[in-house]
């Protein structure tokens, strides 16, 4: 059975931060049928109006906002302020996008009329957020699902619902109905009701492979539910030969520990030529030494916070044990900062004799390295996973990256850049376990409407001129 409650708590303190009920799934979901008709009969010119009214309200609350997001979430200020700000440049995309992507167009048919495209909303949306980027992520689903005419049902994760109960709170300030956008606080088995639900038409998810497998098995047989799984990624960054060694460092770096590696495009594996291997590591490994781990508000700033929680951090520190026990040669350990709170070091290991590497996304600030000779091995190492979600290529030349490109299997392809940091501007998304071919950020507008073709005369005219007898 479900708890009462939901509590959340601050990953940097270990404190209570907010308390709030389960959610009634079916009086949510009928609340949300009853609002879409209402919602759908608006015009598409009052619908972008009041999701940029919303895009003001966040600016209001940013302060409050990015404040709620570091005390949840445990990520350092400076990197909460770079979430609001992505809320909010969401909407002007989102607009954007959904006259590209979803536009009316007409086509004269001569003698057959007029051929039209338009397209419908689904209904009522389920979004499902994850706790790496509370705000940003599920804020990435909603505003296209409302300005294609779609009522939202938002169920942030569990670990994080005060940040997805404000957000919600900025789109009400904004004028939109409190029924058009309702918050569905729960665990586990609350998302589970929620996604099986009949009066639900769309799923949109963001987390792991492993909750995002069982809703696409959940929902296997029955079609007509838009389903988009955005999930997350073992990614490669492949280390070739550059002149420019600090700065390829420091976009290793990047890669891997940013937001303490709890990011679904964070780097999990470094693939490295041989010849280069010693110059990257010790740079890699003297860079990850001065990265300050700290709380939000620490001063010195911090580039790293904790992880979401202790268990997170239990699983990760027994990673790497298991890692090292099964050949991983150490180059920078993992440790436990504090006692009782989830602060974790950046690590890093070179598995390279490990026999059987496992692919999975160990969620957090862990880079496991791997030696190789030739391209070819870098690009079939890069590709030894079942994910498929972000890729880079960091040195190298314009033929390289030419191969690199176009051998890898990912969704995200870079040269020269991290392998997260992905523009809301571009389609985002996975293949593999990392997502159901269905891109979101600015391809979202795909999957919040669907297209309606239709040929169309003012007056009916029609004959049939063969195979009838004589009048």
């Amino acid at each position: 059975m479900a708890a009462a409650e939901i509590v959340s708590y601050e990953p940097a303190t270990g404190e209570e931060m907010w308390r709030g009920k389960v959610g009634d799934v079916d009086d949510v979901v009928a609340r949300a049928r009853r609002a879409w008709p209402v919602w759908a009969a608006q015009p598409l010119a009052t619908r972008i109006e009041l999701v940029r009214r919303f895009a003001n309200e966040v600016r209001k609350e940013a302060d409050k906002l990015a404040t709620m997001i570091a005390r949840e979430t445990g990520k350092p200020m400076w990197e909460a302020r770079t979430e609001v700000e992505s809320v909010i440049n969401k909407v002007e995309v989102s607009v954007r996008a959904y006259a590209d992507r979803t536009s009316q167009r007409k086509f004269d048919s001569a003698l057959q009329g007029t051929a039209a495209l338009r397209h419908k909303p689904h209904g009522v949306m389920a979004v499902l957020g994850p706790y790496n980027f509370p705000a940003h992520l599920p804020n990435g689903h909603i505003v296209p699902a409302l300005i294609a005419g779609n009522v939202v049902i938002f169920k942030p994760s569990e670990k994080t619902p005060a940040t997805g109960e404000l957000l919600a709170l900025c789109f009400h300030r904004a004028g939109i109905s409190a029924a058009a956008v309702q918050v569905l606080i729960g665990g586990p088995e609350t998302g589970q009701e929620l996604v099986a639900h009949d009066g639900v038409d769309g799923v949109l998810f963001t987390g792991s492979a492993h909750v995002g497998i069982a809703i696409n098995r959940k929902l296997a047989s029955n079609p007509g539910k838009m389903v988009a799984l955005e999930m997350g990624g073992n990614n490669p960054i492949v280390m070739w030969d550059t002149p420019k060694m600090q700065d390829a460092v420091a976009l290793i770096a990047q890669s891997a520990f940013t937001s303490a590696g709890q990011r679904c495009t964070a780097a999990r594996r470094l693939i490295v030529k041989a010849s280069i291997y010693d110059e990257v590591i010790d740079g890699v490994k003297r860079l990850a030494d001065r990265i300050i781990v700290g709380a939000p508000f620490d001063d010195p700033p911090p580039y790293m916070g904790p992880v979401i929680d202790n268990r997170t951090a239990d699983g990760l520190t027994e990673s790497f044990v298991y890692l090292l026990s099964s050949g991983g040669r150490p180059i920078k350990h993992m440790v436990r900062l504090r006692d009782n709170l989830p602060f974790l070091s950046p690590a890093i290991i070179d598995v390279t004799g490990v026999a059987e590497r496992p692919d999975v996304e160990l969620f957090g600030p862990l880079l496991q390295v791997v030696k190789v000779n030739e391209f070819d091995e870098a690009i079939a190492e890069a590709n030894s996973t079942r994910f498929g979600l972000s890729a880079s290529l960091i040195g190298g030349t314009p033929q390289d990256y030419n191969r690199f490109w176009a051998n890898v299997r990912a969704g995200v392809i870079n040269w020269n850049r991290p392998t997260n940091g992905a523009s809301s501007a571009a389609p985002f998304g996975g293949i593999g376990l990392s997502g159901n071919h269905r891109p979101s950020a600015y391809y979202a507008a795909d999957y919040c409407a669907y297209p309606v073709a239709s040929t169309e005369m003012d007056q009916p005219r029609a004959s049939i001129g063969v195979g009838l007898r004589s009048d």
